[in-house]
């Protein structure tokens, strides 16, 4: 929703001065303080953003910033030292969360309202301002994000669109932040229930009894603790792609253990499509760290470069300079959706040090062709510097699939106590029967891995992504199914 607001009569050529609407204000401030927000450490996470924005608009100055009842409060500031907050009133972020859109202003100095602020009035001298509001669900306006130079300049519809995006990638990053919170006071408050009931029982029984409860107790405070963590590193449910079937699963090995496998599909605009899968070397909160890190980087690059081979670069740039990555690194797919015209999708796909995708469908004669995809070259990501990454473009039509996994799968071993390997997968592909779906594809996988005597000793995701045939509905249309898969070891289906 909009925020209410009136504006004061201006003098001619200049910008009408914005009032917000008191009732409108009220619910503005509990929104922010419903994300519990405010005064919080730094986080690398908003840091990034900063500094992204910094880079995209060559400027000196870019910050994310709450603004409070009284106050301007920087979440991150890039370039901006010692400064953690300023007077909300005259304020260049107070009056861009009273608009709906992106606000410019091309030169301070001409503007009525910016030239009193403090940042343009003072030191720094700035000349140009552009901000991009922090917009909830519901439509409050948390804050800004903001780009800041010290000469007169313009800016492009395209470079607006850009800061938006950002924008919208902070108030993702404080959903997921709220979402972690709210399961870590709901985890804190079980284990105090459950530490005053040991509590209790410690007094009525022996203390070997009570010492072993308690030891059970702390199992399962792990396995929850890891579980609600892996949730936070998952997307909650796949999309639903036009004219496209969408399949995944996702098991750990362990229930006490955060995996460091990943995947992800998410729409770039109103056409294009982004996915990816990748797993993280090693597991537990370090390996959880990289893998918030990876799955972070990829949507927001995608969003700014959506080329498969330049977002796998900018990922291993991020991996080897953030210091919270330490010297891990990760293998990853990642692919590039685009309708073609009469149906089906043409696909970019990059690799860097992961198995080969599986390209699948069935042949005139019913059999099923299965083809390796395998982009030549793409070394681990986060491993090399220069580290070289490689493409390859294919169409995905009616009655194909393309199936992801990770190695978890290819490391399973068989009741001869061989590894299932790429030539088992491939041979377990080409024994499908038409049609060949993602469902059927990634259900018939989980019972391989079922049938085989150990199951799976390392992490599995699964993903399968296939184009129905048209006439699959009744009306001719082209069904589309997302799944979900919200914790290790479950697998649901909605249409």
């Amino acid at each position: 929703m909009t925020q209410p607001a009136s504006a004061t009569d201006p003098a001619p050529g200049r910008r009408p001065e914005l009032v917000p609407d008191p009732d409108a204000e009220a619910a503005r401030m509990a929104a922010v303080r419903r994300y519990d927000i405010l005064d919080t450490p730094p986080d690398g996470a908003f840091d990034r953003v900063a500094a992204m924005a910094a880079r995209l608009f060559d400027v000196p100055v870019a910050t994310v910033t709450i603004v409070d009842t009284d106050r301007i409060w920087f979440k991150a500031a890039h370039g901006l030292e010692g400064v953690a907050e300023i007077g909300r009133d005259p304020g260049l972020c107070g009056s861009a969360i009273l608009r709906d859109h992106t606000m410019v202003i091309p030169d301070t100095l001409k503007d009525p309202v910016a030239a009193d602020n403090p940042l343009v009035a003072g030191e720094m001298g700035v000349r140009f301002y552009a901000a991009a509001p922090i917009t909830t669900p519901d439509g409050h306006k948390l804050g800004t994000v903001n780009v800041l130079d010290t000469r007169p300049r313009s800016i492009t519809e395209e470079d607006t669109a850009t800061l938006t995006d950002l924008a919208a990638i902070v108030l993702d990053e404080m959903e997921l932040r709220l979402s972690a919170l709210r399961a870590l006071r709901d985890e804190q408050a079980r284990r105090e229930v459950e530490r005053r009931h040991a509590e209790a029982e410690r007094a009525r029984a022996e203390a070997e009894r009570a010492a072993r409860e308690k030891a059970e107790q702390d199992k399962a405070a792990i396995a929850a603790f890891a579980s609600t963590l892996q949730r936070t590193l998952l997307p909650p449910a796949l999309p639903v792609v036009p004219g496209l079937e969408l399949a995944c699963h996702y098991r750990t090995a362990s229930a006490h253990d955060v995996g460091g496998d990943f995947y992800d599909v998410f729409p770039l605009d109103s056409d294009r499509w982004a996915f990816f899968l990748g797993d993280v070397c090693g597991k537990g909160p370090e390996a959880a760290t990289v893998t918030a890190l990876a799955r972070h980087t990829l949507r927001a690059t995608a969003h700014v470069d959506a080329d498969p081979v330049a977002v796998l670069s900018a990922l291993n740039t991020m991996l080897l300079t953030d210091v919270t990555a330490g010297r891990r690194f990760c293998t990853v797919l990642f692919g590039l959706l685009e309708p073609r015209d009469g149906g089906g999708f043409t696909v970019t796909l990059a690799a860097g040090g992961h198995p080969p995708a599986y390209h699948v469908r069935p042949d005139d004669s019913g059999a099923v062709w299965v083809r390796a995809v395998r982009p030549p070259g793409g070394m681990l990501v986060g491993a090399f510097p220069q580290a070289p990454f490689a493409r390859t473009t294919f169409s995905l039509t009616a009655g194909e699939c393309l199936f992801l996994y990770t190695d978890g799968l290819t490391e399973a071993r068989t009741l001869e106590g061989a590894l299932l390997g790429e030539d088992g997968l491939t041979g377990f592909l080409h024994q499908r029967t038409a049609p060949v779906t993602a469902t059927s594809l990634v259900e018939d996988s989980i019972t391989l891995l079922a049938s085989l005597p150990d199951g799976a000793r390392d992490d599995v995701a699964l993903l399968a992504l296939s184009v129905p045939q048209p006439h699959t509905t009744p009306d001719g249309s082209v069904a589309t199914t997302a799944h979900t898969a919200a914790a290790p070891e479950h697998f649901a289906q909605e249409g």
